[in-house]
């Protein structure tokens, strides 16, 4: 900002949100530290430039779920419901399998609808799912479970939200 003119003495963050604004000397992105970090499925539906879904940030928050059933080749049934996902936003994204969309929650599952061939998603199998929303997802859980790769590092606790010990 400096180099365009433009006094800036104190540079703060909060809330939730990254989006870019235009002014008369440029174009800026602020950056709201916040959510965004995880890039839950509502941030991954924001358009970059071109119009396109941005690719900016991957996906950093899961929910496993487990396929619980396959009653048909075109559905699977997963553990994961309005129980263990916010959907105030719109329902997750299947991260593992291109082929599945989450399309129907209950309390305690999810419906798969599975549109091309896959093989995959047997009953025992595991999936990962990318919140619509990742502030109330959160906010079900006490832990985070922090895993590199295919390890697990850290284990940190969800605190402020309302669950005692």
């Amino acid at each position: 900002m400096q180099r365009h003119g433009i006094d800036c003495p104190v540079v703060t963050g909060a809330g939730t949100g990254s989006f870019e604004f235009e002014t008369g000397s440029g174009v800026y992105t602020e950056l709201q530290c916040g959510s965004y970090i995880f890039m839950d499925a509502d941030y991954g539906r924001n358009l970059d430039r071109d119009g396109a879904p941005t690719k900016s940030f991957e996906p950093s928050l899961f929910v496993w779920a487990t396929v619980m059933s396959r009653p048909t080749g075109e559905r699977a049934i997963v553990d994961a419901g309005l129980k263990a996902l916010a959907f105030d936003s719109g329902p997750p994204l299947v991260h593992d399998e291109p082929a599945a969309v989450y399309e129907r929650a209950s309390d305690e599952h999810g419906r798969l609808a599975i549109k091309g061939a896959t093989n995959r998603l047997f009953i025992g199998d595991k999936v990962r799912l990318v919140p619509g929303h990742c502030d109330p997802t959160v906010n079900l859980y006490d832990w985070y479970v922090c895993i590199r790769g295919n390890r697990v590092e850290a284990v940190w606790p969800i605190t402020a939200r309302g669950a005692g010990y």
